[in-house]
């Protein structure tokens, strides 16, 4: 578990609580030391992203779910494109309030800031153009 915290950049304590509440999976050694995989740590990678996103945990362990299961039933697949496009719009929102604060940055502000969100609109289209139809 050290291991898994020194790499992930968490604590020990997160962890254990995350295991805890059935977020990460862990198996058990002989001596039922807990011993996590590369699947645990990916897993956790992605729980602290979540997090940063300020998601719950019940909303971080639905989507580590459907990620693992890759199988969403039909009634959950509206409920998820409902999920998205409510967070896409909330986004074009903030997008929308920081258009005046924006304006009163200097010139290489404002070029690094076009760039970054560039960048990110160019990553959500490409994964949005790679969705099966």
């Amino acid at each position: 578990m050290g291991e898994l915290a020194e790499i992930a950049m968490v604590t020990k304590r997160t962890i254990d609580y995350y295991t805890s509440i059935g977020l990460l999976n862990a198996e058990r050694s002989k001596s039922n030391y807990r011993i996590y995989s590369d699947e645990s740590l990916r897993d956790l990678k992605f729980i602290e992203e979540c997090k940063s996103l300020h998601y719950p945990l019940d909303e971080i362990k639905r989507k580590l779910d459907r990620k693992k299961n890759k199988k969403i039933r039909d009634s959950e697949v509206g409920k998820h494109v409902d999920a998205v496009s409510q967070q896409m719009q909330q986004l074009q929102n903030d997008l929308v309030d920081l258009i005046p604060v924006v304006e009163k940055l200097d010139d290489l502000q404002k070029e690094k800031f076009t760039t970054n969100l560039m960048m990110l609109k160019s990553v959500l289209m490409k994964s949005l153009l790679n969705v099966p139809s």
